[in-house]
């Protein structure tokens, strides 16, 4: 971190302003979309990101923040919230109940890890996401070369 804020020195900038730039930016971007299939990407990727710095921290007796613990798994959870409540279960069926389990699956594995201070179940599901969100990400693009 302090190599970081050497560089902004040096550079004459602000990486907060800067950071913060772009993701009003990306807010703004997934706001203006109708793109559904877009929106759910970025959401597994905020949600991936943000359970990877929960996983960080989560052992603070070996370095972790408690601040950013804190704020990634509060964030996580908001994610996996929005991600289930968005399922339509009339019209995915069986997928959309399995999705629905693999939400729960990372929030339960999330919550035990809290609890614990170790990184166990986490882990699980950032892999089982990951997967996920490699799919949905291939089936957008075979969907924009069909389309």
């Amino acid at each position: 971190m302090k190599i970081l804020q050497e560089i902004e020195v040096k550079a004459g900038m602000n990486y907060g302003k800067i950071t913060q730039a772009y993701q009003n930016a990306e807010n703004q971007a997934l706001q203006e979309t109708n793109d559904p299939h877009l929106i759910v990407l970025t959401m597994f990727n905020a949600l991936l990101k943000s359970m990877g710095i929960f996983a960080e921290n989560i052992d603070i007796s070996n370095g972790g923040q408690p601040e950013l613990k804190s704020k990634h798994f509060a964030r996580s959870l908001t994610i996996i919230y929005a991600l289930q409540t968005s399922l339509d279960f009339e019209k995915g069926g069986d997928i959309a109940e399995n999705l629905f389990q693999l939400y729960e699956f990372a929030r339960q594995k999330m919550m035990e890890d809290l609890k614990t201070g170790k990184l166990d179940g986490t882990l699980q599901a950032i892999h089982c996401l990951a997967d996920i969100r490699d799919a949905w990400d291939e089936m957008g693009k075979q969907n924009a070369q069909h389309g």
